[in-house]
């Protein structure tokens, strides 16, 4: 139910945090427009695994990482690789990504990580129920599955992290996760099954939320690119666009792997190396469906079931923005898919290949909160590999933060300027 106006809010990115941000801040009472740089079908929210992930609670920014992803730099097939660079803002995130990865930083953020996962996920929840949306959201769990002995003594030690946490964590052997599967052959040793996670097919849940929003009265501005800020004193009054002007009571900043170009407009530095990441759609035979999403952990390959096909997707691809497709990297993916499903016979897709970048933090965490110098002002974004889980999240905190609400979730250490 929509209360009274609050007065006019723009929100500028129209993926799943801008999207979401809309849809509550609409409900709360605002006057909603919704600035997007490209078309409204061009993002990453699209083409993405679709899962939602409270297992998801250690940082990218994590010890280890940076041993085993320069191991991996030297393979073109791997699943991570940063392209060699001299670009100021790549050495700048990598001077900052070495000095947050260690233990103590993913213990001191471990369980806000997980609590505002589990909160998007109630969230998810309550939108599926609302008339107008089924978005193939199903909650029962994602197979983390290992075929080696030391990733099983990694996954082991992290689940145990992850029961003291409170989350619902089972650790199976083979035989067990072939039970959970049996349309499919797997050849794997264990599989970690986080029943906390799910999954949901995200065309379907960006499609419905953009006709929602239409249809309650938010206003879209395709291919409007934000080029300046007017402020005055503590407060945004106006965003200059290639489109025009829009005066705006508040301003909720999304924008994903775009969020640094846009934030320095206000002064305020929000460092993000865009992620890209592929993924393509299989359709299998009849008889080998899935009844479980899964991350194929030593390719770090993930796998969604979505309708009657699934999505595989995959790497992350470190450096400045480009068109380029890199075929070895999808290569890398689709062979590593035999490797757990003997069954499958997948060919490269050629024509079928979707990219997008993931807005990847140096310290692995998101930038959701009001700014310090504008408080009419909310960021929301740089969550990586969790921007679709954490979408609705995003959205309800950017709404209640503008409201002057009580937020239901930690926020503190997600802080928007922290790097200023």
């Amino acid at each position: 139910m929509k209360e009274n106006n609050r007065g006019t809010v723009v929100v500028i990115g129209a993926g799943i945090a801008g999207l979401a941000s809309a849809y509550y801040l609409m409900r709360d009472g605002w006057d909603v427009k919704i600035l997007e740089k490209n078309t409204l079908d061009d993002n990453c929210s699209y083409g993405n695994a679709g899962m939602i992930v409270p297992s998801h609670f250690t940082p990218l920014a994590a010890p280890g990482i940076v041993a085993q992803g320069i191991k991996w730099m030297f393979n073109s097939k791997s699943p991570f690789y940063v392209r060699p660079s001299l670009n100021p803002r790549l050495v700048n995130w990598g001077l900052k990504f070495l000095k947050h990865a260690n233990r103590s930083h993913v213990e001191q953020h471990a369980t806000a990580i997980r609590d505002l996962n589990l909160y998007s996920s109630r969230l998810y929840d309550e939108l599926a129920q609302e008339e107008g949306f089924d978005f193939e959201l199903k909650q029962n769990g994602i197979l983390m599955m290992y075929k080696s002995k030391e990733m099983q003594h990694e996954e082991i030690e992290l689940a145990h992290r992850a029961q003291d946490l409170g989350l619902d964590v089972d650790i199976l052997e083979g035989n067990a996760v072939q039970d959970l599967e049996p349309n499919l052959k797997l050849d794997v040793l264990g599989a970690i099954l986080y029943r906390c996670d799910g999954k949901l097919y995200p065309s379907k849940l960006m499609q419905q939320l953009i006709h929602y929003l239409k249809a309650a009265g938010v206003a879209f501005f395709e291919k409007t690119e934000v080029h300046k800020f007017i402020t005055s004193g503590n407060k945004v009054k106006e965003a200059i666009s290639d489109k025009g002007s829009f005066q705006a009571d508040a301003f909720v900043l999304t924008g994903g792997a775009y969020l640094p170009q846009l934030s320095s407009k206000l002064h305020v530095n929000t460092p993000l190396m865009p992620g890209k990441g592929y993924s393509f759609m299989y359709q299998p035979e009849k008889e080998n469906t899935l009844n479980h999403a899964a991350l194929l952990l030593e390719a770090r390959v993930a796998v969604t079931p979505m309708n009657d096909q699934i999505r595989f997707s995959g790497t992350m691809e470190l450096g400045p923005a480009n068109d380029r497709i890199y075929e070895n990297r999808v290569r890398g993916i689709v062979e590593s898919i035999p490797k757990y499903y003997p069954e499958l016979k997948v060919d490269y897709p050629s024509e079928k290949i979707w990219y997008g970048y993931r807005p990847c933090s140096p310290d692995g965490l998101p930038y959701l909160g009001r700014l310090k110098k504008f408080d009419n002002v909310v960021i929301a974004g740089g969550g990586g590999m969790m921007g679709l889980s954490l979408g609705p999240a995003y959205g309800k905190v950017a709404a209640d933060l503008l409201a002057g609400k009580k937020i239901d979730a930690e926020i503190a250490g997600f802080r928007p300027d922290r790097f200023d």
